[in-house]
């Protein structure tokens, strides 16, 4: 009989690995597999994850070889590695980087690289269709208005392209670090913030480059984009979420760095300013008046001749600014996310349009070094009423979550958590308005949704931070970039079905640093026995793969006895 080494990871022909969680070695094994992998499912002790080209390619841009891969793969392989694994591994890694975008004489561009698989791409309808002609050398050459979709479908057809035609140097506009902040505070970047700037800048060529630079929440993605914003030394436009991101940026902006402040647009639904930094929300820019009709406020994109362009919350990116992304390769794109989980499956759009990924933290890193809060997560998991319960088993398959997520059950645990979390600064997250009011009105909280107005909005936010509130029930308008230091305690109570993306966000609120202890607690309520729970389990993967446990609690009155959670 063959003896097996006793290993965390069992490793299949398909490309997907199970890692085994209770192994003694799982953690180390798993710091290593996140680098290439992603997490696909975690039924029971097996968590499933899965290789990519794509996750494999991501990790090539960090500086992994197939080599790197394989060998990590290997020493933690209970069974071995499968043959058919190991070759896929090092095709798609051996790809990277063979094929390239270079500039050619008087602007032309070209697509040069392996003979091979320059062959192999060329011979793809999808991606002949872009090209002009050979030259003596065997490159080819590309309309330069076709950069950006020829990368798409490049990337598309498995033959990822190194883009190192440069990059124009845009509008001059002289701007600067401040190493005190304007209100008198000393300033530096953080280690792993010069990092990010520094791999962003090498990428591509000398003069700058394209990509991705991923940190957890509360890490300070905003001084990355400022700082390279600093070193291209050109007017810049600014993509974000919301209007209060809006504002936040140009707080940070006007605080941290040499710029005045008529020298800072914002370009949102209440004020149209363009300046030499614009920042603008996706919602304007996506806006149209009809759907027949296109989207005026496109023009942004080249109402200046931006140097540099930003976008915040990368993996929100619409289909639309995609396009126009598309158009405008010759700038230099810089995208910032906390994960770049897409629900749309369009990550390969963001690879190929605005780069890849250059910079990556892992929170449970950020966490060891103090840079963010050490947050406890929680799953208490409620029984439907005997009402409810036929209410929920009569509903259409469609409605079923919705009235799962809305159980009656969940305010109890909700009171009990607000009184064990006395004095500590709380957020009551929502996905369903009518939950949300009802929550508000028998708890006695305020609620902030998207029927208030921004500057109402603002305002419950500036009371919160100062501790004249102590407990907000928000809705998903509280997603994204809403910074709100001193939140130390989150109850989740429904959410967008199993949306990886928002669980992370969510736990994102409460990730600034503490005082005293640092710590922060996470809640969030399901409905046992329902989709509400089937959905938990996908959100929470994120989480799950950057190295965080949820504790499972079941039933409302063993909240009371969960007092573990608390340490």
């Amino acid at each position: 009989m063959a003896m097996y080494a006793d290993k965390p990871l069992i490793i299949q022909s398909d490309m997907t690995v199970l890692l085994d969680t209770v192994h003694r070695d799982a953690e180390a094994a798993r710091t290593q597999l996140i680098r290439f992998a992603e997490l696909a499912k975690r039924p029971g002790l097996m968590h499933t994850y899965r290789m990519t080209p794509l996750t494999l390619w991501n990790a090539a841009a960090g500086g992994w070889s197939a080599g790197d891969v394989l060998s990590a793969l290997s020493s933690n392989a209970r069974y071995g590695l499968p043959m058919q694994t190991e070759a896929a591994i090092t095709r798609y890694m051996g790809r990277y980087g063979k094929l390239r975008l270079e500039l050619g004489q008087a602007g032309s561009l070209l697509l040069r690289g392996d003979s091979g698989l320059l062959a192999e791409a060329a011979g793809k309808p999808a991606v002949a269709a872009f090209l002009r002609g050979r030259e003596a050398d065997g490159s080819w050459c590309v309309s330069p208005d076709c950069r950006g979709r020829l990368k798409q479908e490049l990337t598309r057809a498995g033959y990822p392209v190194i883009d190192t035609a440069g990059y124009h140097d845009g509008e001059a506009l002289a701007v600067s670090m401040l190493s005190v902040t304007r209100s008198g505070q000393p300033f530096a970047l953080r280690d792993y913030q010069q990092q990010a700037v520094d791999a962003f800048y090498r990428e591509g060529s000398v003069q700058g480059g394209s990509g991705v630079v991923v940190l957890p929440c509360g890490a300070g993605k905003t001084i990355v984009g400022l700082a390279a914003l600093a070193r291209s030394n050109s007017a810049a436009l600014i993509l974000t979420s919301n209007t209060t991101s809006v504002k936040q940026w140009k707080r940070e902006l006007l605080e941290r760095t040499s710029l005045a402040e008529e020298m800072v647009g914002e370009y949102t639904g209440q004020l149209k300013q363009v300046r030499p930094i614009t920042i603008a929300t996706y919602q304007i820019m996506t806006h149209r008046p009809s759907a027949e009709s296109g989207y005026p406020h496109m023009r942004l994109f080249s109402e200046r001749d931006w140097g540099l362009i930003v976008y915040d919350e990368v993996h929100l990116l619409p289909a639309p600014v995609f396009r126009m992304t598309a158009e405008i390769q010759a700038t230099r794109r810089l995208g910032l996310t906390a994960t770049l989980v897409r629900e749309d499956g369009c990550e390969e759009d963001v690879f190929s349009l605005i780069g890849p990924k250059l910079y990556e933290l892992v929170w449970k890193n950020a966490e060891s070094m103090g840079h963010i809060a050490t947050v406890s997560c929680s799953e208490i998991r409620v029984p439907l009423l005997p009402e409810a319960a036929q209410q929920y088993h009569a509903a259409p398959e469609r409605a079923k979550q919705r009235t799962a997520a809305e159980n009656p059950a969940k305010l109890p645990v909700i009171r009990k958590l607000l009184e064990r979390h006395s004095g500590k600064q709380t957020l009551i997250i929502g996905q369903y308005l009518d939950q949300l009011h009802e929550v508000s009105e028998k708890l006695g909280v305020p609620l902030i949704t998207g029927e208030l107005s921004q500057p109402e909005r603002e305002a419950w936010y500036d009371r919160f931070k100062k501790g004249e509130v102590p407990v907000l029930a928000v809705s998903k308008v509280a997603n994204f970039a809403v910074d709100l230091p001193d939140a130390a305690v989150a109850i989740q109570i429904s959410g967008s079905f199993g949306s990886r993306q928002e669980e992370a966000q969510r736990i994102g609120r409460l990730l600034r640093p503490k005082a005293g202890s640092n710590e922060a607690w996470f809640y969030t309520i399901v409905t046992e026995g329902t989709k509400e729970e089937q959905f938990a389990r996908k959100r929470q993967l994120f989480m799950v793969e950057q190295g965080y446990q949820y504790e499972t609690v079941r039933g409302a009155v063993s909240v009371d006895k969960a007092q573990r959670l608390d340490t």
